[in-house]
């Protein structure tokens, strides 16, 4: 998994920095505001964005669904209309362009995070690979989203012990002795951590090293919890805890 370059399309400054603030915490670049239908055909076409959160209400004679056809027209770009307004009329509209998600303002943080995630994930099938690679990119926050169940949890790093591939899910085993399941692929799931922090030890592990407490043989003991140690990490493992082996 890897970051979105979001735009940003909303003619009230004082919400689109607080959009740009979430988004800075939530560990995604983004670009704008643009405030209107033709400062937004600029920014699209200057930054690329990956996705555009699009407010419906924009200055100028063309508003958000104009805008939203004109995408239709000439980009491959998903987009996600952010609007106070829920009327009949204005959903009808929206609909007809086709957006991605359509969030009703005032909204949170991770109703932020779920919409993006997943209307780039229903628009690709997957996450997209761009230059920047995941640590440059979320290792400037401390914490991330889970979903747990229908709730979006926040969870920090520094709470994590270890984590435990199972199928398609990753159990989050954090020092409260809970556990969280987040639907992903292992190797996409931890791409997002500070590898100087956590670390792979076992196809099916990956640790964070601050809690490791005892190293052996075959396996390590975190927070008090036995995790084997595959063998073609443990150089890697030695290395990064500073063991030296002859």
């Amino acid at each position: 998994m890897s970051s979105l370059n979001i735009g940003i399309v909303e003619d009230e400054l004082v919400i689109a920095r607080t959009i740009i603030n979430n988004l800075e915490e939530l560990g995604y670049p983004c670009c704008g505001p643009a405030i209107n239908y033709t400062e937004a055909l600029e920014l699209i076409s200057e930054k690329k964005p990956d996705l555009l959160l699009l407010d419906i209400t924009l200055s100028g004679k063309k508003d958000g669904i104009d805008l939203a056809q004109k995408i239709n027209e000439l980009y491959k770009l998903p987009f996600i209309f952010l609007t106070a307004n829920s009327d009949a009329l204005t959903v009808e509209r929206a609909k007809a362009v086709r957006p991605h998600a359509y969030i009703i303002k005032p909204f949170t943080q991770a109703d932020l995070f779920a919409a993006i995630e997943i209307a780039f994930s229903n628009f690709t099938g997957t996450r997209p690979i761009n230059a920047l690679s995941p640590s440059h990119v979320y290792h400037s926050r401390d914490f991330m989203f889970v979903k747990d169940g229908y709730v979006f949890r926040k969870v920090f790093f520094s709470d994590i012990f270890y984590l435990e591939s199972d199928s398609n899910y990753v159990i989050i085993h954090l020092k409260s002795q809970k556990k969280i399941m987040a639907r992903s692929a292992f190797i996409d799931f931890i791409s997002q951590f500070d590898p100087a922090t956590f670390l792979r030890v076992h196809r099916s592990f990956a640790v964070n090293l601050k809690f490791i407490d005892e190293v052996f043989p075959t396996e390590i003991s975190v927070g008090g919890c036995k995790i084997p140690v595959g063998r073609s990490y443990q150089a890697d493992l030695h290395k990064a805890l500073g063991i030296i082996t002859g």
